[in-house]
């Protein structure tokens, strides 16, 4: 399955809207492609909406982190919200969880990128303990 990528903005943030799969192949040099279109026009603020993703393997992690690093670098920010259950376990378990800001709601993602905004993130340790007492 093919990663879409749909693009759209939301209170001058720039939301990636995804579905499919991020995975070594034409999928992660798509999202980073993506990426580095948008920085080379100086939208340097995205949020990645990942509910459509159902599977990232160890490339598209790379590719996340990748993204995440040239939006940095160009003086901006990438934001995660909406992760499946699954890839919120991964990005706990490689550690990952802590190189970006997540969030559950889109509208929290988008009040992250101005300071005066009440903000919402993800609570980590709060889903590490619920994945251990399920187990």
């Amino acid at each position: 399955m093919s990663l879409e990528i749909e693009q759209r903005e939301r209170e001058g943030i720039t939301i990636l809207e995804m579905k499919g799969r991020i995975t070594v192949g034409k999928e992660a040099t798509a999202l980073r492609e993506k990426i580095a279109e948008l920085t080379a026009v100086s939208i340097r603020n995205v949020v990645l909406n990942l509910a459509g993703v159902d599977f990232i393997d160890s490339t598209g992690l790379g590719a996340l982190v990748v993204c995440a690093t040239s939006a940095r670098k160009a003086g901006g920010a990438v934001k995660l919200v909406s992760l499946n259950r699954r890839n919120i376990e991964l990005l706990v378990m490689t550690k990952l969880a802590t190189v970006f800001e997540i969030f559950n709601d889109e509208q929290d993602a988008i009040n992250s990128f101005y300071p005066d905004r009440k903000l919402k993130t993800f609570d980590i340790l709060d889903f590490v303990n619920k994945m251990k007492t399920e187990e």
